[in-house]
Order: C-alpha cells, then structure tokens, then sequence
C-alpha cells in the first residue's frame, strides 16, 4: 500500500508561536512531493489569535474551533471526525508544541509502507526528545508487569531498526486508514490525557502492530509534573484538584482506562492516585 494522502491532525489552546513554528516544521518537510498533506487544526478557543495567525500564514490549513473545553482528546476527536469524512490513506496525530526534523514525514511513512507490503497495517511512532537536554520525551511504551505492579516503560529508538511497542503517545504518530476503519475515533470517555495509550493497546487487541520509526524524528519539551497532582509540594487540597481536573486522573476516566488495561489488578489500580493523594 502506498500513503499518498494524509491527514495530519492537532489540536491548540493559547500557544501561537509554537503552533506556527511546529506547523512550519510540518510543511517544511522534504522528500514528500508526492505525498498530498491536509492540516487539520482545531483552535480550543485560543484567547492569543492563534487562529488568526494560522490562517494568515497557512491558508491552506483546515481549521476548526472549539469553546475552550475540548482539551487535547476533544479537539483530536474534532479534528479525526472532520478527516473521516473524506478519503486519506492514514492520519498523522501530532501535537503543536513539537518541531519535526525535515525527513521525519518521509521516514515515518516509509516504516508504514513497509510494514504495510508485508500484509499487516500498523501505526508508526515517532520518537520526540527534548530540545534542551536531548533525552527521550515522548514516543513508544512497552507494557511490563509483575505480581504486584505494572508499568509502562519508555522505549529508546534505536538509530537504524524498527522496534516493536504496545503503545505510544500521540506526539508524532502516523495510524493508517485501515486501522481508523477498525478501531474509529479517539475513545470520547477522555478528555485530555490516556485516549492515545488507549488507542494504540486497543489497536494492539485488534492484531495490529505499533512499532517506532528509528532515532529521532523531532523534538519536543517534556511536561514538568510541578503544578500538577503529582506535586508533593502542593497542599493536599490543591493536588486533589489537580487530580480532579481534565489534565489529572477524573475517576470516570481513570476507572475506564484501568478497568480496560489493567487485567485482573485494575481496581488496585483505580483507587491508588486517589489514596497516594490522600494520604501524602
């Protein structure tokens, strides 16, 4: 199969610079002249002029508009159910604070359709680093349990080969079509966090591999957890806030995501943010 025609997907809340710089990295792309690129760009109710500003640099880019409440999965959502309507060949995800190097495009897709010739579709993930300290940031995770715990453990990329994962963030990730058709939409359950490791385990139940594209293919500043639930400097009422929100744990949310993909220990699983942050 070759990927001709894709859909690249984001969404963005207040941060114009990054999201033009990010998006210029995106069309500064070589080694893809025949690849067709359409940008979806859903503005979350940027108060900045962030969609101003998109429009009157990058014409070309398909935007939408949310109220300020979509969060990431919302605005993902919003854009993945615009794309749909028409014919792609895959969707690239990615997020608008990243800078892709100038062949990421052309090596991801080139993992995809290699995969693809051997007659199993697969996502494709890119391996984001920080553009400070030059260390791994976002990308593929392997799951890893034992009797009493389970982790998701960051996969390194390796410079040359593809390696196998379980799942991965939704930074720079290439699904194609086939996979979209199988799986649909982003689970709408979630908000802001956990609905790309959920696509990408979900995929994996569905027979389809996830795998990362070698080394790097851009960069991207890791979230600092200061300020967020996880935060032992806070006050207890301020990190169960954290927790509360979009951006922490909502118990809906987190219920769902254990319950999914956290075998027979999920309801330890469930309760234990709530007790840590309880008890700390």
């Amino acid at each position: 199969m070759s990927i001709r025609r894709i859909a690249a997907l984001a969404t963005s809340f207040n941060r114009k610079e990054l999201t033009l710089a990010s998006l210029q990295s995106l069309f500064d792309q070589r080694g893809v002249a025949d690849i067709e690129l359409t940008v979806f760009l859903v503005d979350d109710g940027s108060k900045d002029g962030t969609g101003e500003a998109v429009a009157a640099r990058f014409p070309q880019v398909r935007l939408l508009y949310g109220d300020g409440n979509l969060y990431w999965v919302g605005g993902m959502r919003k854009a993945l159910d615009a794309a749909m309507q028409e014919e792609f060949d895959a969707y690239l995800w990615f997020n608008d604070d990243s800078h892709f190097f100038d062949d990421a495009l052309s090596r991801i897709v080139a993992c995809a359709e290699e995969q693809a010739s051997r007659g199993a579709a697969a996502i494709v993930v890119g391996s984001m680093r920080d553009p400070k300290t030059g260390a791994w940031s976002y990308g593929g995770f392997r799951k890893r349990g034992d009797y009493h715990r389970l982790y998701f453990d960051p996969v390194m990329p390796d410079e040359t080969r593809v390696l196998p994962c379980d799942t991965m963030n939704g930074n720079f990730t290439l699904v194609p079509a086939v996979i979209v058709r199988a799986l649909g939409n982003m689970e709408k359950t979630f908000r802001h966090k956990m609905a790309d490791l959920d696509y990408g385990m979900r995929a994996r139940r569905k027979g389809f591999s996830v795998l990362i594209a070698p080394g790097y293919l851009g960069e991207c500043a890791y979230d600092s957890l200061k300020g967020t639930w996880i935060d032992s400097s806070l006050s207890r009422r301020k990190r169960w806030a954290h927790l509360m929100s979009p951006k922490g744990a909502p118990v809906k949310e987190w219920l769902l995501f254990t319950y999914r993909h956290y075998g027979w220990r999920w309801p330890l699983y469930a309760i234990s943010p709530y007790i840590k942050t309880l008890l700390k």
